[in-house]
């Protein structure tokens, strides 16, 4: 399958079809070839985002409510080895995201994961990537809404039934999943930015004014593999933003700038988890609660809970838009319905994204152990988006462009490195998965888990 190697010609998108026979010149531009194609004339116009908004929407979806649980896996296995932990899946994750938009700018077709998967292993690795990042991205938005829920039970001192809290949550949440294009949530992302910044501040003030009173800290602590990984776990998904990278990428006005809104994401997600973990845990001990802010003194707990809702919101937003952009997408591509305001094209859109929202309202209020369902579906895809897949992108692309196994001889650095690449997602899915599934046996057995629709 030919490629394309990505040129910028006085600041025009071309492309060279590259195969086994050489590159020749095909004069063939970034927009004869993507999603979108070319926008002139179009009433919806999507390629509209700069690399800059670009890194405020991956910062609003990534760094989200998944920082709150890094404290507790410092107090699982310690600050040494967690601290590690942190830094070096945030440089595994920038070597990732460098990974995919490369295959991203040789492949503009490419929307989604599932479009990715179909380049990979045909019509069967389509279906499968694409229905993982559905499924993923639904129970985030749910993560989001549980989220909101203890955020709103924490401000009102539990007034009422947790379930309508998550309710109340919902609505907004669906309200800011509407609109059709990217652009239109990237400026809502910067307050969401700034409130989940704030938030960590205010928690880390909190925390250092009100210490857990007879704490003790680990700079390395001896756990089991299960309780181990199963804390790993957090810092692993806290990265886990990588599946919609496409989407996003797809959206921009100048794709080939895509790694500086990769760099400034990890730089920003990486120092901000190291020091948000490390200063929670050393203040709040092995005690710190997940979410962090849960273990605040009451009123800083609300501080902090309050400022961090913008981000809840628009972090579940972004989600739910992605899906239901995914799938849209996948209906009307090359279609008028993509690009016009026409009444299926709105009919359906709006469908799309009220059955996302739906979805994750209906999964996080009614399975007890939705926690657990988020830990194995990040496990079972987010574990290959993030990691895993990214390795298999520069093996394809490197065969099928070069001279297939003798390029990867040639290159044995670069591939070895993306097979190591492609081996720690297997790993991180199968460990993933079975810590996972062992932790939900024993909170059966110990009689934790709630009834569906309870309070």
């Amino acid at each position: 399958m030919a490629g394309y190697q990505y040129d910028d010609v006085a600041g025009d998108q071309k492309f060279r079809v590259e195969g086994s026979g050489g590159i020749e010149d095909a004069g063939t531009t970034y927009h004869d070839v993507d999603v979108f194609g070319h926008e002139e004339g179009h009433q919806i116009v999507y390629k509209t985002m700069s690399w800059q908004f670009v890194a405020v929407l991956m910062i609003a979806e990534i760094v989200s409510n998944g920082m709150l649980s890094l404290p507790q896996s410092l107090a699982v296995v310690g600050i040494v080895p967690g601290l590690i932990l942190i830094i070096f899946l945030g440089v595994f994750a920038t070597y990732t995201s460098y990974l995919l938009v490369q295959f991203k700018l040789r492949h503009p077709e490419v929307h989604s994961m599932g479009d990715a998967g179909f380049i990979l292993a045909g019509p069967v690795g389509r279906e499968v990537l694409a229905f993982g990042t559905v499924v993923f991205a639904i129970c985030a938005t749910g993560g989001q809404l549980l989220a909101g829920q203890i955020a709103l039970s924490a401000l009102s001192n539990d007034k009422l039934c947790a379930m309508l809290y998550a309710g109340i949550f919902a609505i907004p949440t669906l309200l800011f999943s509407f609109p059709r294009t990217l652009d239109q949530l990237s400026w809502l992302s910067i307050p969401s930015v700034i409130s989940i910044l704030v938030a960590g501040i205010v928690g880390m003030i909190g925390a250092g004014l009100h210490p857990a009173p007879d704490r003790t800290l680990s700079v390395v602590r001896s756990s089991s593999f299960q309780e181990a990984f199963f804390s790993i776990t957090n810092p692993v998904f806290a990265y886990a933003g990588h599946f919609l990278f496409f989407i996003l990428i797809s959206e921009m006005r100048h794709p080939q700038e895509a790694m500086k809104a990769a760099y400034i994401l990890q730089g920003f997600a990486t120092t901000f988890y190291a020091v948000f973990a490390v200063v929670m845990y050393v203040y709040l001990g092995p005690g710190v609660a997940s979410p962090a802010f849960s273990s605040l003194d009451p009123v800083w707990a609300k501080a902090a809970y309050g400022i961090a809702i913008p981000n809840f919101l628009i972090a579940g937003s972004i989600y739910a838009h992605t899906a239901a952009k995914l799938l849209f997408t996948r209906i009307f591509r090359k279609s008028r319905h993509l690009y016009s305001h026409t009444v299926t094209g709105w009919t359906t859109w709006g469908l799309l994204v009220l059955l996302m929202n739906a979805s994750s309202f209906v999964l996080a209020i009614a399975v007890p152990i939705f926690t657990y369902l988020i830990g194995i579906t990040a496990s079972l895809f987010a574990s290959w988006y993030t990691y895993g897949i990214a390795g298999a992108f520069w093996l394809h692309d490197k065969y099928h462009d070069g001279q297939g196994v003798r390029t990867w001889r040639k290159q044995w650095p670069k591939a070895g490195l993306a097979i190591a690449t492609f081996v720690a997602g297997g790993f991180i899915c199968v460990s993933g998965t079975y810590v996972t599934i062992k932790a939900i046996v024993d909170a059966y057995g110990s009689g934790s888990i709630g009834q569906p629709f309870s309070c």
